[in-house]
């Protein structure tokens, strides 16, 4: 984090990164003086509404940042700047976004939590998009035009109002990551959600929250006891409370509904009980009550990084045998027949969502994008299951990159790497 005052006293000269977040109401004309350097921005928790067009002189600029503030409309100076390829504009108050807004480089586009209705046709026009964040928002449809994003890789729509699936997204060449829970076109009967596996309701009195154990896009999951003992659960707990009304991914209602459809699987975290409460405030309660994942476990990998975008990432130096990347590949194919067999896309399929220990077993988790998926016609789910097998090919992919160097030689590296080149 940086201040303005280092800004203004000429201190920050030469950065290629610069972070600002001091309630500014109007955006520092000092920035302009880091032009020769300046690659990324990020003025994201300010109090701003508006860019200024001298932002074009910023024409390094690759990244800019800009969630948590008061934009209602997606600037247009945006559009203007030659290098801009990643646009991060989450949880502002947007109702239009212009057509010229949006620069021809973009590649990474967030406007997760805003109250957009409708979208531009020039989004299918921008022919290096890989990643679009756009749930949380009021979309009744999508642009026609993004049935010519063939480069597109990971897509959110979920938490809009979107009243038929969108078959644009669905024929794309390379879309392996989709999350389209909680729109109309989406939503399960009562019969269908009673179907679900049943576990029992508790009160949050039931249990103390500990030691915070991770977290993620949807929730904070916490080590927990028991307040009293209880003979039907096991004694170790971990609670997963969701956060508030709309997430990166969706709904945490529809991530609930997800994990109880999936039922258990030695490879899943087992869900125990669940919580639902009314809070004084308005909202509601939400938590998941699951099994304590033994503490050998391990993170698999690390999530994408700007410069990998969609793909995961994994520690400098780390590497398995294909032994142990053998194993994984097979667990990790019966959880995706699992769930898929139970109708549900989990549309996060990644190793750094994937705990493993020393023998390779592996725990598979976080179903915050998760879908059902059974209200679509035969022909859409046969779709979304190929688009979630291309989020398999990559896992499987991204694993062989970190293998051993001694058995990159092997005839099991190679039917690996054919199948995913396939």
């Amino acid at each position: 984090m940086h201040t303005l005052a280092q800004l203004r006293s000429g201190e920050l000269a030469g950065i290629n990164q610069l972070k600002l977040a001091e309630n500014l109401t109007e955006f520092p004309l000092e920035i302009l003086t880091l032009a020769d350097s300046l690659e990324i921005l990020d003025l994201s928790s300010n109090a701003l509404s508006s860019l200024p067009d001298e932002l074009v002189q910023l024409t390094k600029l690759k990244i800019i940042f800009a969630s948590q503030n008061k934009f209602r409309h997606l600037p247009e100076v945006l559009g203007k700047l030659p290098n801009l390829e990643m646009v991060g504009f989450k949880s502002n108050q947007i109702t239009h976004v212009a057509p010229n807004s949006l620069p021809a480089q973009l590649r990474w586009l967030i406007l997760t939590d805003n109250q957009i209705t409708t979208l531009p046709d020039s989004l299918g026009e921008r022919p290096r998009l890989q990643k679009l964040a756009l749930a949380g928002n009021r979309l009744t449809q999508l642009p026609q035009s993004l049935a010519r994003a063939h480069k597109l890789e990971l897509i959110r729509i979920s938490a809009n109002k979107l009243t038929a699936c969108p078959e644009q997204l669905l024929n794309l060449p390379k879309l392996a990551w989709l999350a389209f829970a909680g729109n109309p076109f989406s939503e399960l009967s009562a019969r269908e959600k009673a179907k679900a596996k049943s576990v029992p309701e508790l009160s949050s009195a039931s249990y103390n929250l500990e030691h915070v154990l991770g977290q993620g896009a949807s929730g904070v999951i916490s080590k927990a006891h028991w307040h009293s003992a209880q003979s039907q659960f096991p004694d170790d707990i971990a609670v997963k409370v969701f956060k508030g009304d709309v997430t990166s991914d969706g709904y945490p209602e529809d991530e609930l509904q997800a994990c109880l459809q999936v039922g258990n699987h030695p490879n899943l975290i087992q869900s125990l009980a669940q919580v639902k409460e009314d809070l004084n405030s308005g909202g509601k309660y939400l938590a998941l009550i699951m099994n304590l994942i033994p503490e050998h476990y391990k993170n698999l990998g690390l999530p994408p990084c700007f410069k990998s975008c969609t793909r995961d990432t994994f520690p400098q130096g780390f590497s398995l045998t294909i032994t142990l990347i053998t194993h994984i590949v097979q667990q990790m194919e019966d959880v995706f027949n699992h769930i898929h067999k139970s109708k549900v896309c989990h549309g996060d399929l990644y190793a750094h969502n994937t705990l493993f220990d020393t023998q390779g077993n592996i725990i598979f988790g976080d179903f915050g994008a998760a879908t059902s998926y059974q209200m679509l016609t035969p022909a859409q789910q046969e779709k979304v299951q190929q688009i979630e097998h291309r989020a398999l090919n990559h896992f499987i992919e991204d694993l062989l990159t970190i293998c051993a160097e001694e058995d990159r030689a092997s005839e099991t590296f190679k039917v690996l790497n054919e199948r995913v080149h396939y």
